[in-house]
């Protein structure tokens, strides 16, 4: 080995060293303890409906469109509205609607109940 390529060689290793090092600092540095605070924080209005609109999505087995038009509407909707949801929506399902039909149809029937 030339002495041009010993140096080389212990210039890769003290990289591979110093990179080795950021790494180990790095996942101190997630560990646990240090995200504690934020396990802590509650979830804000919007994520709270998110996760509410999503699971009634999935209970009423909403795929493609359907779901993309109901979730449109459940999020944007106000808790007022979303009251007297139901009585619409099951007026759309008697109409057999879906897509931009049954969304349209629920809005009208939540704008009109108010």
């Amino acid at each position: 080995m030339t002495q041009n390529e010993s140096e080389i060689m212990k210039m890769t290793i003290s990289a591979i060293a110093l990179a080795l090092a950021a790494l180990a600092g790095s996942s101190l540095a997630a560990s646990p303890a240090a995200s504690a605070p934020a396990a802590d924080k509650q979830p804000t209005a919007q994520q709270t409906k998110m996760t509410t609109c999503n699971k009634v999505a999935g209970e009423k087995k909403l795929e493609g469109e359907p779901r993309k038009a109901f979730m449109k509407d459940c999020l944007s909707a106000d808790p007022a509205a979303a009251a007297t949801s139901p009585a619409c929506e099951k007026s759309a399902d008697d109409k057999k609607l879906s897509g931009a039909a049954r969304s349209s149809h629920i809005k009208k029937c939540v704008a009109d109940s108010k």
